[in-house]
């Protein structure tokens, strides 16, 4: 083989092109492994369309968080205390909660029928009633009764955050016992971002005219919490830390009226590996969140309040991938090549062409073959089923395929959100099937346990749902 021909590699492109390996991602005999998983095997197994979860990503996620924050607590002598909440929303199935509560996670809900699923989780002794729950999101009328119904059984810590002072009526007129309250914090949104204010929380103004003139004055209610989540995530940019500022000062301000506040609540939004072009410097970005909070109270003269994240996509994102398999080609014209997949990036990828997301996009085998740019379009019959842009280098490109030779490819840390958004187990576009899910995880000595979640979409499910 030419020298020419050696730099044209897939594997070439790709080492020179990111930082890799990283991220449990490398390269054996030509094919490519996650966190020593061979991913040619698990094909081979299960076939494609596959979607699958590894669940060990889970609790590593959680223990760097929580050591991060140690670490940050003891290098400014911060005397509060770190909770460590999982964001439900970001995916409900039930081996990702039971995953997150082995590791003495507690929980944040975003609507009625999440509290539903921690009392099926208290049932099954899974979760306990001495445990956080923050119930954040508009507040219905079932939502307020589900919490309160939680609240009147014993839910010590659970933490009813008001999005608006009109919740407070509303939980009222449900409760029993007494509540402990939150409130959420309305941020400045982004320069660039089509509204000034987010319609989430409430202004400062608001939140010292309910304390008053509501919640002081009654013996059922106890506001031990401020909430607030920067809607860019957590990021080392100016926006960010002006934010974090100005809204540390705002907990300061209640402060100041209300003794029973204790608690800052700075939401999710930790980034997660979306690309391997990008290096995100965790011990940094936590350090100096733990460092403004302690300077800013210090030089107010108010106690540190202790803290609660709210980590969704960080928590679970990086466990899950989908797997697919080029099944044809297609030449448009001199410039444009498709690869076309086994299914659908609408169907099961939907944050790449709803929000245009992007994931991290390898080939599974065939590293050794010349590389190419390529479209990859999806079954659908519509125009947006595709996806032809990488993060870094804003083409998608794809081992040559010789005579005879199958491609397989995958996209990677896709675990939060793309089931809620696709509607699991539903109709799809097309009638495009939901791909067969399994479950990886590790026994004590390491070795690897598959655990089918779902079977591939079948038609008679489909034509059910339909009324057929």
């Amino acid at each position: 083989m030419s020298t020419l021909n050696i730099k044209n590699r897939y594997t070439d492109l790709i080492h020179q092109t990111f930082f890799f390996p990283r991220h449990g991602f490398e390269v054996k005999e030509g094919e490519l492994h996650f966190h020593g998983v061979s991913l040619m095997n698990l094909i081979e197994k299960f076939g494609t369309p596959l979607k699958f979860s590894y669940l060990p990503k889970i609790g590593s996620q959680i223990k760097t968080a929580r050591e991060l924050f140690a670490l940050a607590f003891k290098k400014y002598n911060y005397e509060g205390y770190y909770n460590y909440c999982y964001c439900t929303k970001s995916s409900h199935f039930s081996f990702v909660l039971n995953e997150v509560l082995k590791n003495g996670v507690d929980l944040e809900t975003s609507s009625a029928f999440d509290l539903e699923i921690i009392k099926k989780l208290t049932a099954k002794g899974k979760f306990n009633k001495n445990q956080f729950i923050i119930c954040n999101g508009y507040k219905t009328p079932q939502y307020a009764k589900n919490i309160a119904e939680l609240i009147n059984t014993g839910y010590k810590n659970l933490v009813c955050v008001l999005d608006n002072p009109e919740e407070l009526d509303l939980i009222d007129e449900y409760t029993t016992k007494q509540t402990q309250l939150g409130i959420r914090i309305a941020t400045e949104e982004e320069p660039n971002f089509l509204v000034y204010t987010s319609r989430l929380g409430m202004s400062y103004k608001r939140i010292e005219d309910l304390y008053e003139n509501k919640i002081k004055l009654s013996k059922n209610f106890k506001l031990k919490m401020l909430h607030f989540f920067v809607n860019s995530g957590i990021k080392d940019t100016t926006y960010f830390w002006s934010e974090l500022t100005r809204l540390v000062n705002v907990y300061c301000d209640v402060k100041a009226f209300c003794d029973d506040l204790d608690t800052l609540d700075i939401g999710g939004g930790m980034p997660i590996y979306t690309s391997l072009g990008v290096e995100y410097d965790y011990a940094y970005m936590i350090d100096q969140i733990v460092y403004y909070i302690k300077a800013i109270c210090e030089n107010r003269g108010v106690p540190v309040p202790n803290l609660i994240t709210e980590f969704g996509s960080f928590t679970v994102g990086e466990s899950g991938g989908a797997l697919y398999t080029i099944i044809g080609q297609k030449e448009q014209n001199d410039k444009e090549l498709w690869y076309m997949i086994n299914s659908s990036f609408i169907t099961t990828l939907p944050d790449t062409w709803g929000i245009g997301q992007k994931f991290i996009m390898l080939a599974i085998n065939n590293w050794e073959n010349e590389f190419q740019r390529i479209n990859l379009g999806g079954l659908t019959c519509d125009s947006q089923d595709f996806y032809n842009s990488d993060t870094n280098t804003n083409q998608v490109f794809m081992p040559k395929l010789k005579d005879g030779q199958t491609l397989h490819m995958g996209f990677f840390h896709t675990g939060a959100y793309q089931e809620s958004l696709g509607g699991y187990g539903g109709i799809q576009h097309c009638l495009i099937p939901a791909p067969k899910h399994i479950i990886i995880n590790r026994n004590e000595d390491g070795a690897l346990s598959y655990e089918i979640f779902a079977e591939e979409q079948n038609a008679d499910s489909m034509l059910d749902i339909l009324g057929y």
